[in-house]
């Protein structure tokens, strides 16, 4: 076994034990250790993915670390397995496997040939993802999200709140019991939109300029070097992601980008879909039939922070936190939209209409729209028939 493999495990072996509280996604995932199917970890960069192996590799028995971040491998992934298998090492773990040529063809093979288990992680969803559909029964892929609402509490306050499920925040009598309980927390919602969902912001104060590393990373790193992208597009990138930071939500779409940054509408279409795929943009597509099918495009929180100040767009975090925690939730969701532009609730769940706001909005906004409910998210928080706090939805478990 090489020399420097032996010494990046040895450290990420001593690293694992500096930490001591674990993710609310860990309990899942030991769950799935004792099974033949590998298990693959996927979230954005800077949740923690790679804290979570350190950690496994510390409580599994015989594991072995590897980081593809940070070293450049002289053989095959196969050839690694094969050798660590032969010394009686039951776990292997790999970190960032997306930067490994063909990581498909040696996970099948590993799997079909050897009986060693692979754990690994990846920050880009678009390989990761089509890599679940190539190797089928062979991987089990878990969502490692940033910090919910309530996560983040369990981390800087430590305290376990309750979970709460969407239809018990939609329960006015369950809301108000769960309202009761937890209104002191409110006032650290905004600590939390503003970056508080990610590990690496604990116990800091300026944190902006590591989500614009990080965003660095996911550019050059990421995207460019899985070789999605040319150098020259990765600018056109950053140009996007500039013009959507800057401009009104409702002003955004693949017409309006390629209009503005003079690139042609596929291209357009395509950077915000990779975005996506590394949990930078999120996209939510029209309901309804007599619409153009373009989707609203929001930022992640709180990557929109990096191109205006927290009071200039309070409003449009409020609509990505309300985003973000439906993706990470696995909710179909949809905006609504009129081909007048009338001004309409922002979303539809599960035929419910949500509007999100602050305390001013009104039962008017639900005029000429009909589902099983309407609900409007507020912050400052509200609660009576219709209102519910927004900070209450970061207490629904993904």
């Amino acid at each position: 076994m090489e020399e420097e493999l032996i010494e990046l495990h040895e450290r990420a072996l001593t690293e694992g034990k500096e930490y001591t509280k674990k993710r609310f996604v860990y309990s899942k995932i030991q769950r799935f250790l004792h099974e033949r199917t590998f298990v693959g970890l996927i979230g954005p960069r800077g949740v923690g993915k790679t804290v979570i192996l350190k950690q496994l590799l510390n409580e599994i028995p015989s594991g072995f670390y590897i980081s593809l971040d940070s070293i450049v491998l002289e053989r095959s992934l196969y050839s690694i397995a094969e050798e660590l298998e032969k010394k009686g090492i039951k776990y292997l773990l790999i970190d960032e496997i997306h930067f490994y040529p063909n990581f498909v063809r040696d996970l099948k093979k590993i799997y079909d040939f050897l009986s060693i288990m692979i754990i690994f992680t990846g920050s880009v969803a678009l390989s990761l993802q089509e890599a679940s559909y190539d190797l089928s029964r062979r991987v089990r892929m878990i969502q490692v999200p940033p910090f919910s609402f309530r996560e983040f509490i369990f981390f800087e306050k430590n305290e376990t709140l309750d979970a709460l499920t969407f239809e018990q925040l939609l329960n006015e009598k369950a809301a108000r019991s769960y309202y009761s309980k937890y209104i002191k927390f409110e006032p650290l919602f905004a600590d939390y939109i503003k970056g508080r969902n990610y590990p690496f912001t604990l116990g800091k104060t300026d944190y902006l300029d590591l989500f614009d590393n990080i965003l660095q990373r996911v550019l050059t790193n990421d995207i460019l070097k899985a070789g999605m992208v040319s150098g020259e597009e990765v600018h056109e990138i950053r140009n996007v992601l500039k013009f959507v930071g800057k401009s009104p939500a409702e002003d955004i779409s693949y017409s309006s980008i390629s209009r503005n940054l003079g690139i042609t509408k596929y291209k357009a279409e395509r950077y915000v879909a990779l975005l996506e795929k590394t949990f930078i943009l999120n996209r939510v597509f029209p309901r309804g039939s007599n619409v153009l099918k373009e989707p609203k495009i929001l930022f992640s929180i709180p990557y929109r922070l990096l191109y205006k100040n927290f009071d200039e767009c309070l409003g449009s975090l409020k609509e990505d936190f309300f985003v973000d925690v439906l993706r990470f939730s696995n909710k179909e969701f949809y905006y609504l939209k009129t081909t007048t532009g009338k001004k309409t609730p922002d979303y539809i769940v599960d035929d419910i209409i949500i509007e999100i706001g602050g305390k001013g909005k009104g039962i008017s906004q639900f005029k000429g729209f009909k589902g099983k409910k309407n609900a409007i998210l507020v912050h400052p928080g509200k609660l009576d028939h219709m209102r519910r706090p927004l900070f209450m939805l970061g207490l629904v478990e993904y």
